[in-house]
């Protein structure tokens, strides 16, 4: 069966309004909209753990090109098809290709604020919020390098703008969504929009999935990563 439930694999359902819901691995109790259609459930903190072992994996890397750099972390024990993780790791990505490329930023300083904040982002908000996690990461990563805060001018507007194009970008295609998909549109617009406003020429490649098979909700060819589009 294609993953979905971490616990037993069945198909993820959306209610309408919070509940409260007792995560099946720590046990912890919190509202939530989103369990298993057999009833499980499982909190972000438990469905990420392991993702705090992307630092050590940053801090080791040399790529320019975040979508090399992302694609490493997809293949840890910890990344799911879906999920909040990804949260992170978008932004851990492009912190350290920004680096590579001659970014000045302390890197290990950086990629802990990168934790903080986007564990915070919940799973589910590009349906449940209109913002996109994939997106928010990458906002998140313009925010830590320039700066920004609720009352900066310049760095403000960059990491608005950064969301901004990632979600029209992301709005072009559609849902479902797909985690995958999103952090190859967030990290391939991210680059250009760092090369045209902020200076730093960091390295990409439009990549090919090899996960589609893995996503109960893939549109196919309209994704324009998926095999069929790119032979």
């Amino acid at each position: 069966m294609k993953e979905e439930c971490l616990i037993c694999g069945a198909l993820l359902e959306y209610l309408e309004s919070d509940v409260i819901m007792e995560c099946e691995i720590c046990h912890k109790q919190e509202p939530s909209r989103t369990r298993c259609v057999e009833g499980h459930y499982v909190c972000s903190e438990c469905h990420m753990k392991g993702v705090d072992s992307i630092i050590g994996t940053c801090m080791r890397e040399t790529s320019k090109n975040p979508i090399e750099i992302i694609e490493k972390m997809m293949d840890m024990p910890f990344c799911h098809m879906h999920g909040p993780e990804h949260h992170i790791m978008i932004g851990s990505a492009l912190l350290t290709a920004y680096k590579n490329a001659g970014g000045e930023i302390d890197l290990k300083k950086a990629l802990i604020e990168m934790q903080s904040r986007g564990s915070k982002v919940p799973g589910g908000v590009c349906g449940m919020w209109g913002s996109c996690g994939a997106a928010i990461s990458s906002g998140i990563f313009v925010s830590i390098v320039t700066g920004a805060t609720p009352l900066t001018n310049e760095s403000w507007g960059l990491a608005n703008g950064m969301t901004a194009r990632i979600l029209a970008k992301e709005a072009e295609i559609g849902g479902p969504r797909c985690c995958k998909r999103n952090s190859y549109i967030s990290l391939m617009t991210a680059v250009e929009y760092v090369n045209e406003k902020m200076g730093v020429q960091m390295e990409v490649h439009k990549p090919v999935c090899s996960r589609f098979n893995q996503n109960n909700q893939c549109i196919g060819a309209r994704c324009p990563f998926n095999p069929v589009n790119n032979k």
